[in-house]
C-alpha cells in the first residue's frame, strides 16, 4: 500500500476514509480470518450466555488473581500474533536471495518487525510479568488483596485498551515502519506522515499509564500489607524481585510518557525537540528512550530470577542458598540499571571516557546476575532435585541464559561493540536473554503456579514435548544469526545480495518452526489437561501439590476470594515450609465477616473512554478527542462519589467455605 501524502481531513472521520484499509492479501486474509473467529466467538458467547457471568464475574472483579489470570490471558493472545510476525520475518528472509524480492514488500516488512519488537516487549512480556506479580505477591505475603483494587482493574483494561491499538492498526491503516523504539528523525512527522507512528505513541501512552498505576500498587502492596512478622528480610524472593521490578516501573516508565510526549509535541504541534534542524537534536530521543529501555530489561527478567528462586529451593527440597547475597544482588541490580543506557549506542560518538565508564558499568552489572546463578546452583547442590517441568525450564534457563549473558559483556566492550553494532549479533544477544530468560521463567511459572490458579496439574507428557522443542528450536533459530552477526551482516534488511548466506536464514527458519510446535504443544498442554481436569492424576485437593515453601501453598487450589480466613503471622524465611515442620494445625476458632473490596465497571468504562480518545488523535478526529477526554475527566469525577466499595463476607460463607477445606484435605490425606 502506499503511503498516502495528501490527506483529505474532514470534519466528522478526520484522515479516516475507504484508502486507510490496507489491500494487501495477506492483511485481507488475515482480516477475514480474524472476522470469522470474533463472530464464532460472540456467538459461542451468546448462545451459552456468557455475557453476565464475565462480566460480573470477571470484566469487574478487582481480585488480584483474576485480574492476574487476565493479564496472562492478555500476554497469551498478543504472543500468538507476536510469534506470526517473528515467523512471517524468517520466510521473507529465508526466501529474499538471487534477486529475489520475497513475498513482502519493504513497507510491509518494516511495519512487521516494528510490530514484533512492540507487541513482544509491551504486550507479551509486561503482561505476563504483571499478570504473575499481581496473582502470587498478594498470597505470599499473606494479603486479602492489593493496595488499590480498584486501580487493579483499571490499569488491567487500560493494558487491554494499548493492545486494542496496536492491533487495530493491522486492519485500519498501517503501523509504524521505524522499529520498536520508534527513532527520530524517521518517526518524525517529515518522514513517517501518516497514522503509524500515532498508532505507536497512542497505544504505547494508553498502555503505558497502565504499567506505572500497576507498579505503584503493586510497591505500595509490598510494603503495607504484608503478614505479622513478615519484616523486608522474610519476604519471599520472588516478593523482593517483584518490588524491585515495580520501583524500576514507576521511576522508568514516567521517562517513556515524556519522551512520547515531546515526539507527539514534534508530529502534532510543529515543535523541533527531535527534529535534525531548528535546534532539535535526535540524539536527545535517543538516550531518553534507553534511560526507560535499560531498567525495562530488568523490569522484565527481576521477577523470572524470582521465579527461579521459587521453583529451585522448592524442587530442590531445602532453602534458598545465600537468601541474603540473593536479595543485595536484586537491589544492586536495580540501581545499575539506570546506569548503563549509553552501551545501546556507543557508536554515537560520545568519546572513549564515557563509552569506556559506560562499559565498565555493564560489566559490572553481569557481577550480582552471575552470583545468583551460583546460588541456584548451590541451592541445587546436595539437594533432592526433582526434575518436574518447572525445575527443567528452569536448567534451560540457566544454560542458555548464561550463553547470551556472556554476549552481553562482550558487547559491552567497546571496541567489540563497534564491530558488532547494528549486526544480527545484537539481535541474537537479545533473544537469547529474553527468551532464554523471560519465556523460560514464564514457562516455569505457568507450570508451578497453575495447580494453584485451577486446582488441576498440567499435562507433564505435553509439557516434555513443549518443552524440548522450545529449546532445541530456540538454538536453531538463534546460533545462526550469532555467526551472521560475526559475518558482519546487518540487520532489519529485508533483502539479501550475498547467497552464500541463505543456508543460515534457512537454518534459522527451521528453528523458528520448531519453536511454533512448541507453542502448538503448549496449546495442546493446556487443553487437554482442562479437559482431563477432573481426574485424580491432574486433581490438586492439597493445595500444595509441589510440597511448596511460601504462603500461597497453604490455601485452597484455587484460594477463596478472600484468600485467608486469618490473616497469618511470619516467624522465618519459608513461613509454609516452617509451619509444616512445626506440625502446625488450621486454625479452629470461630470465623469472623471479612472486609472485602467490591466489583465495579468504572475500570472498564474509563478505560474504553481512553482508548477512544487516542483512536480519535491518531486520526485527527478532533471532536471526538475531547468529547472522550471530557468524559474521562467527568466519569473520573462521577467515580469518586462512588461510596459503595466494599462489603463484608458474612461468617457463615467463610465458615462454609472453610469447612469444605477441611473436608478436602481430609480426603487428600
Amino acid at each position: 500500500m502506499a503511503i498516502p501524502t495528501n490527506v483529505e481531513t474532514t470534519f466528522l472521520l478526520g484522515r479516516l476514509n475507504w484508502d486507510a484499509i490496507p489491500k494487501e492479501p495477506i492483511v485481507a486474509a488475515t482480516f477475514a480470518a480474524v472476522a470469522i473467529g470474533g463472530i464464532a466467538l460472540l456467538a459461542l458467547l451468546t448462545k451459552y450466555k456468557l455475557w453476565g457471568y464475565l462480566w460480573n464475574e470477571w470484566f469487574t472483579s478487582v481480585d488480584h488473581k483474576k485480574i492476574g489470570i487476565m493479564y496472562m490471558i492478555l500476554g497469551l493472545i498478543m504472543f500468538v500474533r507476536g510469534f506470526a510476525d517473528a515467523i512471517m520475518m524468517r520466510l521473507q528472509q529465508a526466501m529474499a536471495f538471487n534477486g529475489s524480492e520475497g513475498y513482502l514488500n519493504a513497507h510491509h516488512y518494516d511495519q512487521i518487525f516494528t510490530a514484533h519488537g512492540v507487541i513482544m516487549i509491551f504486550f507479551v512480556a509486561m503482561p505476563f510479568v504483571t499478570g504473575l506479580m499481581n496473582y502470587v505477591v498478594p498470597l505470599q505475603i499473606g494479603a486479602r488483596d492489593v493496595s488499590f483494587p480498584f486501580l487493579n482493574n483499571f490499569s488491567f483494561w487500560m493494558t487491554v485498551g494499548g493492545a486494542v491499538i496496536v492491533m487495530a492498526s493491522l486492519f485500519v491503516g498501517e503501523f509504524a515502519q521505524t522499529g520498536w523504539l520508534a527513532f527520530p528523525p524517521l518517526s518524525g512527522i517529515a518522514y513517517s506522515p501518516w497514522v503509524g507512528v500515532d498508532y505507536y505513541i497512542w497505544g504505547l501512552q494508553v498502555a503505558g499509564v497502565g504499567t506505572t498505576l500497576s507498579g505503584i500498587n503493586l510497591m505500595v502492596t509490598i510494603l503495607k500489607m504484608r503478614a505479622p512478622g513478615m519484616t523486608m528480610m522474610k519476604m519471599p524472593v520472588f516478593t523482593w524481585t517483584s518490588f524491585c521490578t515495580n520501583i524500576l516501573i514507576v521511576a522508568s516508565f514516567p521517562v517513556l510518557t515524556m519522551t512520547l510526549i515531546l515526539l507527539t509535541l514534534d508530529r502534532y504541534v510543529g515543535t523541533n525537540f527531535f527534529t535534525n534542524d531548528l535546534g532539535g537534536n535526535p540524539m536527545m530521543y535517543i538516550n531518553l528512550i534507553w534511560i526507560w529501555g535499560h531498567p525495562e530489561v530488568y523490569i522484565l527478567i527481576l521477577p523470572l530470577f524470582g521465579v527461579f528462586s521459587e521453583v529451585t529451593s522448592t524442587f530442590s527440597g531445602k532453602r534458598l542458598f545465600g537468601y541474603t547475597s540473593m536479595v543485595y544482588a536484586t537491589v544492586c541490580i536495580t540501581v545499575l540499571s539506570y546506569l548503563v543506557w549509553l552501551h545501546h549506542f556507543f557508536t554515537m560518538g560520545s568519546g572513549a571516557s564515557v563509552n569506556s565508564f559506560f562499559g565498565i558499568t555493564t560489566m559490572i552489572i553481569s557481577i550480582p546476575t552471575g552470583a545468583k546463578i551460583f546460588n541456584w546452583l548451590f541451592t541445587m547442590y546436595h539437594g533432592r532435585v526433582r526434575f518436574e517441568l518447572p525445575m527443567m525450564w528452569t536448567v534451560a534457563f540457566m544454560l542458555t541464559f548464561v550463553i547470551g549473558g556472556m554476549t552481553g559483556v562482550l558487547l559491552a566492550v567497546p571496541p567489540a561493540d563497534f564491530v558488532l553494532h547494528n549486526s544480527l549479533f545484537l539481535i541474537a544477544h537479545f533473544h537469547n536473554v529474553i527468551i532464554g530468560g523471560v519465556l523460560f521463567g514464564l514457562f516455569a511459572a505457568i507450570n508451578f503456579w497453575w495447580p494453584k490458579a485451577f486446582g488441576f496439574k498440567l499435562n507433564r507428557f505435553w509439557g516434555l514435548v513443549s518443552f524440548w522443542c522450545w529449546v532445541v528450536g530456540f538454538w536453531v533459530a538463534f546460533m545462526p544469526l550469532y555467526i551472521l552477526g560475526l559475518m558482519g551482516v546487518t540487520r532489519r534488511m529485508r533483502v539479501f545480495d550475498d547467497p552464500s548466506l541463505q543456508i543460515w536464514f534457512i537454518i534459522a527458519g527451521i528453528g523458528a518452526v520448531l519453536i511454533a510446535a512448541g507453542i502448538g504443544a503448549m496449546f495442546v498442554q493446556f487443553g487437554i489437561s482442562i479437559w482431563k481436569r477432573n481426574d485424580p492424576e491432574y486433581r490438586d485437593v492439597t493445595g500444595d501439590p509441589w510440597n511448596g515453601r511460601t504462603l500461597e501453598w497453604a490455601t485452597s487450589s484455587p484460594p477463596p476470594a478472600y484468600n485467608f480466613a486469618f490473616t497469618p503471622v511470619v516467624h522465618g524465611l519459608d513461613a509454609w515450609a516452617e509451619m509444616k515442620e512445626a506440625g502446625a494445625a488450621r486454625p479452629k476458632a470461630s470465623y469472623m465477616p471479612i472486609h472485602m473490596p467490591r466489583y465495579t465497571g468504572s475500570g472498564v468504562i474509563l478505560a474504553a473512554l481512553c482508548t477512544i480518545c487516542g483512536i480519535a488523535m491518531i486520526w485527527y478526529i478532533w471532536w471526538l478527542a475531547i468529547l472522550s477526554f471530557l468524559a474521562v475527566v467527568g466519569y473520573s469525577i462521577y467515580h469518586t462519589f462512588n461510596y459503595d466499595r466494599d462489603y463484608y463476607v458474612p461468617a457463615e460463607e467463610v465458615t462454609a467455605v472453610e469447612k469444605a477445606r477441611d473436608l478436602q484435605l481430609a480426603q487428600g490425606a
